[in-house]
């Protein structure tokens, strides 16, 4: 199993960690393509294998009236001109198992939410297309008992996934990354670290999450020094104009100084 097997993904032998980069929710078309096209060049600069993200629907608001997306098949094209366009992998979450079949249509990689990671038919349904599939580690649940998370997916034959932290749960409006869970989910397989989910406030009393934007370096240098295979993180031109998780995204033109950074920690990080 190899996430450098996934299709279309580029610069494989460069050595640098995969980024997993793109908008929370698939807003509308102009700010999708300004976005990809703004990695991509980060991408092509620096030689980092990228698969554009974005969720086609947020099927798990606190509030009713929460943003949800703009139209499943609206939000799927939108991702499939993306990676047409760009000639890049495209990834998205799917929340019921009649998604896997007809959102492997339009993306290459299938992602099974968090507070999903435990549903069996869901990753069964998953598994099944084909398609690789990104599993984030519940906020509830041990690095160890990812592994029956993994065993649901090769139990079909497919063997192409990979394993995203997002931080566990700390009380009830906290999260925290325990970096011992590197090492023991890289044993499980290809690891990912979310930097800008784990930065998330959540279950705040007005039902809209909050997060520390501030600290998003903190957490990535500390996943690259660990030796993660990739790196998630959540990117928009105007995070407090987004549709979703405003409060701890990244700020899209502060994405270059950032790779710059931790492209060096990398190379350092591999010598020894």
């Amino acid at each position: 199993m190899s996430i450098l097997k996934i299709p279309k993904l580029k610069y494989l032998n460069s050595g640098n960690f995969i980024l997993i980069a793109g908008p929370c929710v698939i807003e509308n078309e102009d700010i999708s393509m300004e976005i990809a096209n703004k990695i991509c060049q980060l991408s092509n600069k620096f030689k980092i294998p990228f698969v554009f993200k974005g969720s086609f629907k947020k099927a798990n608001r606190s509030k009713l009236d929460s943003f949800t997306g703009i139209g499943d098949l609206k939000s799927l094209s939108i991702l499939k001109k993306v990676g047409n366009k760009f000639d890049i992998p495209t990834i998205t979450d799917i929340h019921e198992t009649k998604d896997a079949e007809i959102v492997s249509k339009f993306v290459d990689v299938l992602q099974i939410p968090a507070f999903l990671a435990r549903q069996t038919d869901l990753l069964l349904s998953a598994s099944k297309t084909g398609k690789f599939i990104n599993i984030k580690k519940g906020q509830f649940m041990s690095p160890e008992s990812m592994k029956f998370a993994v065993e649901k997916i090769t139990s079909t034959g497919n063997k192409n996934f990979m394993i995203t932290d997002r931080g566990t749960q700390f009380g009830y409006k906290d999260l925290i990354v325990d970096f011992r869970s590197i090492p023991i989910l890289k044993k499980i397989g290809p690891t990912i670290l979310d930097v800008t989910h784990s930065l998330q406030k959540p279950n705040q009393d007005i039902g809209v999450s909050g997060g520390n934007p501030n600290l998003i370096e903190t957490i990535a240098r500390a996943g690259v020094v660990n030796s993660v295979d990739g790196l998630f993180i959540e990117t928009h031109p105007n995070p407090s104009e987004s549709k979703s998780d405003g409060a701890n995204m990244l700020q899209l033109d502060k994405l270059e100084v950032l790779l710059e950074r931790l492209i060096k920690i990398r190379q350092l990080i591999k010598k020894f």
